[in-house]
Parts: C-alpha cells; structure tokens; sequence
C-alpha cells in the first residue's frame, strides 16, 4: 500500500502528456491478430532477419509487453502461450512454436490463474520438466528429461545464474524464488540451448521477473497491482503490492513487494508433515533508461528472506538396528536463507541497423542460508541440549550447533546478432561469450557439513558462433559451435578442461502450418566444486564408527575427492514437428503442437558410486557395507523419450494435452537413474462463460512411478492430481480467483527416496517430507489501480 500510494503521488506531481504521448496500444484490441498482426501471418511464413520493419515510436516500443498483459487482465481471449517470444533457444527472437527445438514458455497469465503456492505448480503443462523438493525446503529443484543436481539444468533469474547447493538429504542444487515475483517462464529442454551457457546438458530454465509492463495499461504512466490471497491446508496467506511510473517515453521506475506464510499442511492420508510452514519476504526494483534511440539500460535487483525448518523429528521406535539407523541423522534446523540478484543490463536493437544488435549483462547472486539447530532426537534430556555425560555426534549434534552456506555466482553475458541477405538466403549471425564464477563457503561448529559441501571456487567460460538461414519460406538451417573451458581451486587441488560443442538443425515447412525438423547437438558440463573436492568421514550419527578413512577420521564410510574427474557431454538427437493452425473451424479458433522424441546420450556422467562392500573394520558388526564413496565418471547413460505439447483454444472453450514418455539408464550397469519420471500426461480444458470474463478450468495430470531403480531406493508413487480453477473478471481493474489444489486428496510421493542397500533402510527425514499437500482451497482478489 506504502508503495502503491508513492507511485500514486509521484505520477501525480508530474506534468501532463496528452493521451497521445502516452498511448501505446488500443485497449479495446482483444484477438490475437489486433494485439499482435503478425499472428496471421502464414506458419510457414518466417520473420524475416534482414528486411526489418521500420522503427516505432519509443513509447509503442516501450509498452509493446502491456498490450498481452492489459488483455489477459480484463479477461480477453488470450494469446497461446506458444506464441509468446523466446529468445533462449538461439539467442534471437521467435516464437516458441517456430523454435526448431522443444521450448516450452509459461505466462504470466497462466502462473496468475494457477494461484502457484511454489514455483513447481506452473509447470505441469510443461513436457520433460519434474521437481524433487522437500516440504520443509521451499527451494525449488527442477529435473529437466530426468537430468538434475550441479547445474545440470541451467536457471537464470533476469539473465542471473541461479547455482546454490548444498549435500545432505536433498537434491544437489536448488534455488530460491517466490512465484509471485515472476512475469514469465521459457524452458528450452535438452542441450539444444548450448550456446546459451555452459553446463547446460539437460536444459535451460530462465525465469522474468515482473516488470512495468506486467502492470501498466494501454495508455497508463502509472499503475499499481494490488494481490491478497488465503488457502487452507493450512492458513496459506499471501500479498503483494507491484507498482510502476513512466516518468516519461524514456525512463521507467517499478518496484514490488510479496509477503507469503503457510502453517504445516497435511498430506493426502492426513499426516502432517513437520515443518512444511514457512514465512517468505522479497521485493524487487527496476529502473530503465533509454539515453537514445534503440538503446536501453536496465537496473534491477531482487531479495528474498526465507524463514523456515528443515528436518524431521523422530517417528518411531528405535529398539533395533534397522530403525535406529533409519532416524540417526533425524534433527530439524531454523533456517534463514538471504537471496540477492542484481542485475545490469545494456540492450540496443534498431529495424534498420543490419550489423549490431547486442545484450550485455553483468550479474551477481548471493544465496546465505543461515542454520540453527532446533530439535535432537538423539538426546532425550534437556529436549536435545548436550551435556558432559551425552555430548552429541557431528550429525545429531546439540541443540543451538550452527551450520551455514553461502555461494555467491558473479557472471557476464555479452552477445550480438549481424543480419544480412545472400540472394534468397536471409542470414543471422550471432556471436558471443559468457562468464560465471562461483565462490562457495560452508561453515560448521560440528564440521560435518565442511566434508559434505566444501568451499572452493570455479570459474566457467565459453564463446559461441551461430549462423541462422532461412530460404525462402520453407527452409530453415540453425548451425552453431560452442567452447567451454572451466578451471576450479581448492587447497591443494585445480582441475581444469575445454572442449569444442557442436549443434546442427535443419527444419522444412512444406506446407502451411508443418514444420518437422531434426537436430544434433552436444553439451559439456564441467564438474562442480562438491563432486570433485568432497573428501573425509560420513559422521556415524551417534553409532559406533564402521571405517578409518584417509583422512585420519572414522565415520559410516569415507569420501573420497576426485580431481581427476572428467566432464560430462551430453549429445542430443532430436526429431520433431511443429504445428500451427488458424481459423480452423471458425475465424478465431487456433490449433498450437510441438511433438518431438529424443535419445541424450551422456558420455562421462558423474555419480556418486560406492566401493564392493566389505564387513566392518573398526567393530563386529553383521552384514557388508562400502567403506569408501567418490563421485566417478560412468561411461555412458542413455535417457530417450517422446514429448508432446497441444492447445486448441476456440475462444468460447480450450483443450490441451501436454505431457511425457520417458526411460534412462546407467548403460554401464544396466540400471535406471533414479531421477526420471517415466509417465507424465496433463490435460487442461476450461470454457470461458459470460462474455469470457469467467473463466472455469480443470486440470488432470497423470504421473507414473519410477520402479527401474539402483538397489536400496524406495519408488516413489504413480499418483493421479486433480485441480480445478476460477477466473472472474469482475471489472476491467477487480479479478477474483478461486482454485482447488489435488481435488481427489491422493497421497503422492513424487520421486524415489535413497536409503540403504544392505538393510533396506530409507532417509528418515526424505520419507516423511516428500509427500506433497492433500486438497488445498483457495481464493484471491486482484486489484488495479492507474491513471495516464
């Protein structure tokens, strides 16, 4: 409100503009050909790279973004979400339903209807995409084809890379960002965005947060959003203010702010799950300058504070081995998480410059998750506080031991595009390098975490070329080269490598509307500081000690580092077709697909393996274990599968079906990786009701269990989630939601849990975190505010 009242008073203390400087679009354009002409034009008909339209007006340019939003808030048929504009594939601008490669974009009206509590619930009509996260962690971990953990999957915050991580009972890399704060999602799966950074072999995720244009309306200096929400299962509240002021064509100011809480909810059969509440603070702020025609410079920064426990208490007895092992470790720690992302950006982009048309970004992100910890169950005097008598072990520790993670990411993004024709051969250069490092510190009183997350640092780089051709209408050929080079330090170890990735991909519309192409490309992803350095004593947990270990300690088993450890390349085949079809059965109807398989075959994947198991050294103890574990390269893994993503929306009612088919293996073995999810089928459909400012929609989406696993893992369950959603356009500036979450109230764990090979014991605080919510009802109201 304090916000929203600032932005108020200063667009009121400027001078007036006529209506005509401050117009960017006719409001009342509410199909996709007035919002956007080029929506007509024939599938096959590219955007050509050297005949550029003539410039417009800085203040049309400018508000281009407003015109989509302004419909989708009023309620207008809204555009398909595959035709929004995409630059992650290829670094230059085109519809995600013209990209030869499978790209997937999320909107901003989509992610407002859906009501996300988390960043995972707008992403079930997304193909290949799954999330392994933990109730009590609100971070979030995507799983793009199966491939997850050290930056496999590539996430960029406002061009920032997102690199957090931290090894325990969790996912090996996650980040951290409110859904609220987001303005639009593009997903590009496989390693066909390779020349968008390095790493990237399972794909790319690159979030927008809001921005001026998510807000204002056509014709509008100023304008301020307004959003409240409540759900149960269990007092899930949510606000946020986001307010922006054209101070004139050539500067804009927007800034926003989210609060969000949540109590512990409860799963599907009726458990609470421990420390599932949370309380999330962030904010954000942009200022744009445009100095001079085509030129535009962009500040911007977001924080995020997350308060919030991690960890399982006790859930049973432990009078034998079996379940004493199972809940060693189980302890909960308040956690504090700080992240910041600031970015700076130069974009400058004219119709009629042939030669230059750049983006430079600096960026840097820091992620500090702050531990303390709670609850022991270890130690039963005191509620866990240690004494003389019963000191605690450097896993259960004491109550009030504290622990922390920092990892700060800086970078440079620096790309340009050169267009020219060659007879009827339009052309498109783009060249480019980027630059990230990354600067890990783990702190420990009871110094587990220091063998399990060490510090070091890594710096990753690469260049890229790409030629972009188009003849005529019907031909289009995307070739590019990436290199790589990355060098890490730790005390006493460096490691270092490079290596050459090719792409090629030939795509044919013979006729209107079809487009099959196919396409080759190669990825390389540098190990990660953990993988490489990781080295000493797994704390046993309060047991006795099974092994000496190297480094002078005992523990369960022992770390072993590797810096020897190779890259892993990713190579990519890929088939697929793109449909586009308009005024199919009526003038305004439109039919959008991309249908695509794919085999990723990863030479030199890295995991974690475990030595021949060996009866205990240090003490008589039945069965085998592994005395030592080291991240080592496997020959080769193989994930293929099918993808497909469909909408037909004729105005009045839509239909899609989005989904998956999908298997990997470790090829060396003959075993499947457990991180993929073989099955995920969605289907949407909604009518719009009462001159289509009611929206009703259900969503199904069907998930299969993953049973092809390594021994010792528990599958996760095939589950069936039920959701149904309400848009009422009450006014062009009040709209009121209204959604159930998991209608059916199935319980659902969505990946499988690692425990133990020999006594076929789980993680204790995994099992009982990773079942997700039982039904969820909810319900907001936004409000607009604005004035030219």
């Amino acid at each position: 409100m304090i916000l929203g009242a600032s932005v108020f008073s200063f667009a009121a203390a400027l001078p007036e503009r006529s209506l005509a400087q401050t117009q960017t679009a006719n409001p009342s354009a509410v199909s996709p050909s007035a919002a956007d002409p080029s929506a007509t034009r024939p599938a096959n008909e590219r955007p050509k790279q050297a005949k550029r339209k003539p410039a417009k007006p800085a203040e049309q340019r400018v508000a281009a973004p407003s015109v989509l939003n302004a419909r989708a808030q009023i309620g207008a048929v809204p555009v398909q979400s595959l035709d929004t504009i995409t630059a992650v594939a290829s670094k230059t601008e085109e519809r995600a339903i013209d990209a030869l490669a499978p790209v997937s974009s999320v909107t901003l009206e989509q992610i407002q209807g859906l009501q996300p509590n988390r960043l995972s619930d707008i992403f079930y009509n997304v193909p290949g995409v799954t999330f392994q996260e933990r109730g009590d962690d609100p971070s979030t971990v995507i799983n793009i084809r199966g491939l997850q953990d050290f930056g496999r999957v590539a996430v960029v915050v406002d061009g920032a890379r997102q690199n957090y991580q931290r090894t325990g009972h969790n996912a090996n890399g996650s980040f951290f960002l409110d859904p609220e704060l987001v303005g639009g999602v593009d997903v590009v799966r496989g390693p066909t965005a390779n020349i968008y950074g390095s790493g990237a072999i399972g794909g790319v995720v690159s979030f927008r947060t809001k921005d001026i244009g998510d807000v204002l309306r056509p014709g509008e200096r100023w304008g301020v959003d307004m959003s409240g929400s409540y759900g149960t299962n269990k007092d899930r509240g949510m606000g946020s203010v986001f307010g922006g002021v054209r101070v004139d064509p050539n500067v804009d100011v927007f800034g926003g702010a989210v609060y969000r809480t949540q109590a512990n909810y409860k799963d599907g059969a009726g458990t609470e799950i421990g420390n599932t509440g949370n309380d999330i603070a962030a904010g954000l702020m942009k200022v744009t300058f445009r100095p001079a025609e085509g030129h535009e410079f962009k500040i911007g920064g977001v924080f995020q504070d997350y308060q919030y426990n991690i960890g399982q208490q006790n859930r049973g007895p432990t009078t034998t081995l079996a379940p004493l092992a199972a809940i060693a470790g189980s302890s909960v720690y308040a956690s504090d998480v700080k992240n910041y992302t600031g970015t700076l950006s130069w974009r400058y982009s004219k119709p009629d410059d042939m030669l230059f048309d750049w983006n430079i970004s600096v960026y840097g992100n820091r992620t500090d998750n702050d531990q303390v910890k709670t609850y022991n169950n270890r130690i039963t005097n005191g509620g866990g506080i240690c004494t003389l008598a019963n000191p605690g072990n450097n896993i259960s520790g004491c109550v009030g031991d504290k622990r922390g993670y920092s990892l700060d990411t800086v970078g440079v993004d620096v790309n340009n595009t050169s267009r020219f024709n060659f007879g009827d051969w339009r052309n498109a250069v783009t060249y480019g390098f980027d630059v990230f490092r990354d600067d890990v510190e783990t702190f420990d009183s009871r110094g587990n975490s220091n063998v399990t997350t060490p510090g070091g640092q890594r710096t990753v780089s690469g260049g890229f070329v790409q030629l972009k051709q188009n003849y005529s209408t019907w031909l289009e050929i995307v070739s590019a080269a990436r290199y790589d080079h990355y060098e890490l330090n730790s005390i006493g170890t460096t490691s270092s490598g490079d290596r050459l990735s090719p792409k090629i991909t030939v795509g044919v519309t013979p006729v209107a509307g079809f487009t099959p192409y196919a396409s080759y490309a190669e990825g390389y992803r540098a190990p990660s500081i953990t993988e490489t350095l990781i080295a000493g004593e797994h704390a046993t947990g309060g047991g006795p000690p099974l092994f000496p270990c190297p480094s002078g300690g005992v523990g369960l088993f022992c770390f072993l580092p590797n810096p020897g450890l190779r890259p892993e390349v990713g190579k990519n085949k890929e088939v697929g077709i793109n449909l586009k079809y308009n005024g199919i059965f009526s003038a305004n109807d439109s039919f959008r697909g991309k249908l695509n398989v794919f085999r990723n075959d990863v030479d030199d994947y890295i995991d974690l393996v475990g030595s021949t198991p060996i009866p205990p050294i240090l003490i008589a103890f039945p069965g085998t274990f592994s005395q030592y574990f080291q991240y080592q390269n496997i020959t080769h893994a193989r994930i293929e599968g099918f993808e497909a993503e469909t909408m037909y929306d004729a105005g009045d009612w839509f239909l899609g079906v989005a989904g998956h088919l999908m298997r990997g293996r470790n090829t060396q073995t003959n075993i499947g990786l457990a991180t993929i999810t073989p099955r995920k089928v969605t289907t949407t459909a909604g009518v719009r009701l009462l001159d289509r400012t009611l929206i009703l929609s259900a969503q199904w989406s069907s998930f299969a269990a993953n049973t092809d696993l390594p021994a010792g893992y528990l599958p996760s369950t095939g589950y069936e989630l039920v959701n149904l959603y309400l848009t009422w356009n009450a006014t062009k500036d009040i709209i009121f939601t209204a959604s159930v979450d998991n209608l059916l109230n199935q319980y659902y764990r969505p990946y499988a849990i690692p425990g133990n090979s020999t006594d076929g014991t789980t993680q204790n605080d995994v099992l009982f975190s990773s079942p997700g919510a039982g039904t969820v009802y909810k319900a907001g109201l936004r409000i607009h505010l604005g004035g030219a």
